[in-house]
């Protein structure tokens, strides 16, 4: 089989785990893949010719890439609306005055992330509870000793006052 076989491009095209999106120089959707209408809950026919800024919200990306022709790489995006966190690629495809984006779901990532987060700030709240007890019992210790140190002073003394008058 032939590496440029058009077939294996669109067989490649259709099971990429990616989201992929191509717009045009107007911003409208022009060819999507199955993940991104996974992603975006749409079908295809509704996506094809429809303005990006409808399904993607905010595109100033896009528009900076067809401006300026350079490559935005790595760019994390939520969208928040469908719980889904991306890491983006944008770039130019400027002989068919195109713009493409490929979208990488790091959801379950950037969860994690957040869980592990979330378990150190517990475990240090714990961990502060527990040296502030500790802290708590050493006074509470420091003050019985204090007082059963001073009752035996004070026992101490009156025998060193008996004995000394029994001396006198």
């Amino acid at each position: 089989m032939n590496v440029n076989d058009k077939n294996l491009w669109e067989i490649l095209w259709q099971y990429d785990p990616n989201a992929l999106v191509v717009v045009d120089t107007e911003f409208k959707i022009a060819v999507v893949n199955p993940a991104f209408c996974k992603m975006f809950a749409v079908e295809t026919s509704e996506a094809i010719g429809r303005e990006a800024i409808e399904i993607l919200g905010e595109i100033e990306d896009f528009k900076t890439v067809w401006k300026t022709q350079d490559v935005i790489r790595g760019k994390e995006r939520e969208y928040s609306d469908r719980g889904l966190y991306v890491k983006q690629v944008i770039f130019p495809i400027q002989d068919r005055e195109l713009i493409a984006c490929i979208m990488v779901d790091i959801t379950e990532e950037l969860q994690r992330k957040k869980e592990m987060i979330r378990f150190k700030t517990e475990t240090v709240a714990k961990v502060n509870e527990v040296v502030d007890n500790q802290m708590k019992v050493a006074q509470e210790i420091a003050g019985l000793l204090g007082e059963t140190t001073a009752e035996t002073k004070v026992s101490l003394l009156k025998i060193i006052k008996m004995i000394e008058q029994e001396n006198v």
